[in-house]
This record gives structure tokens, sequence and C-alpha cells, in this order.
């Protein structure tokens, strides 16, 4: 069985998906012995931001039409995470990065550790404010992870994974993607948005029944 995750470092709704996905793969790992491969994709948010990104408020309040909306949303957001074990600081967040850069990395990491990349990525940006538009910012959580950074950014450098990054987004296109998170599970059954570990687990044994 595989999951395909299509989903932006910088969408918390992404993160709390995520977060119920691994529950479900967990609880999964524990009733059977079909394994289960995850790979991630990119979706941007917003292709339009500056390479360097945007101050987090001022691109939040114009999306959302003011500071009296975004309060509110940001607030429910926390709210859905704390409720499944996922913490966001968004009084920590300086600003809204362009995620490109985070993608082609994450397209260039070694399959089997993308799943504690792009976690890391997402931690650093919600609850630390790290600037994930920032190569060596991006750098350095690699490092952290004890993945080759300094072969990284040899490779960014190089262009490498920005084919991988474009693919995925013309693929996302062509599915009629409108918002992320979004999780294809063998090629077959597609899951649109944060659901909850025990949807995610009755895909899992539907599929499992079907052989």
């Amino acid at each position: 069985m595989k999951i395909d995750v299509y989903s932006d470092m910088v969408c918390p709704w992404c993160r709390i998906g995520k977060k119920n996905m691994n529950d479900a793969l967990l609880a999964w790992s524990q009733e059977s012995d079909a394994t289960i491969e995850v790979n991630y994709h990119a979706y941007q948010l917003d292709p339009s931001l500056p390479p360097e990104g945007l101050p987090f408020n001022d691109a939040m309040e114009k999306k959302m039409g003011g500071a009296e909306r975004l309060r509110p949303m940001l607030e429910r957001v926390t709210e859905a995470g704390a409720a499944v074990g996922v913490t966001f600081r968004f009084d920590e967040v300086p600003r809204m990065p362009n995620t490109v850069l985070a993608h082609r990395m994450t397209a260039l990491v070694p399959e089997d550790r993308q799943p504690e990349w792009v976690e890391a990525v997402m931690r650093a940006y919600f609850e630390e404010g790290r600037d994930i538009a920032v190569k060596q910012v991006l750098l350095d959580i690699a490092a952290e992870l004890k993945i080759d950074a300094e072969d990284l950014g040899r490779r960014i450098d190089a262009g490498e994974g920005s084919d991988s990054v474009q693919k995925d987004i013309e693929t996302a296109q062509g599915l009629g993607l409108t918002g992320v998170p979004f999780f294809i599970i063998n090629n077959k059954y597609a899951l649109s948005g944060a659901y909850p570990a025990a949807q995610f687990l009755e895909a899992f044994r539907k599929i499992e029944r079907q052989g």
C-alpha cells in the first residue's frame, strides 16, 4: 500500500492532516503486517509570493480580509492542532515564505528521510519562527537531522529538484487540486483535508479487504 501526500510546509491543516495520518500509520502497524509507503509531493498555496516571502501578518491579513478575520482563524487552527498534539506558535512566525526552495530540498533528501524532514521544516516554521525561504535555514535543518547539508547545498546550487517540484505541481493541477492536504492511497482512493486518524484507518482496512 502507498500514500501520495500533496502538501505545503506553510499549510497548518497539512501539518494536522499529516499528524493524523501518522497516528493512523502507527495504529495500522499494530494490527497489520502490511506496510504503507508514504511519498511527499510539492504544492504551493501561494506561488505568487516573492522568493524572500512577505511579512506574515501583512500577507495573511490581506488574504483573510483583515486582522479581525485572521485572529479567530489562527485561534481555530491552534486549537485544532492542540487537540491532536501539534503545536502552533503563530506569534513566533515573522514571515510568510515562498516554499519552492523547501520543496526542492524535499525532492533531494533520501526518500526514507522525507517524512522526518517535512516534519522538521514544519516545526521550524510553525513553532520556532524560522524563515524556511532561506537556503541556510533549510541546510541547518538538514544538518540537525544528520542529512548531508553540504551535498544538499551543492545540488540546490546546481538547480536540482526544480524539475521534480514542477512535475508535482503540474500533476496536482491535472488532478484538479485546489487545496491541501490531499492524500491519494494506492492511486485510487483520495482523501482531501485534515481527516481524523480513524478515517485513514478505515480506508486502510477497506483496501486490505479488497486485496
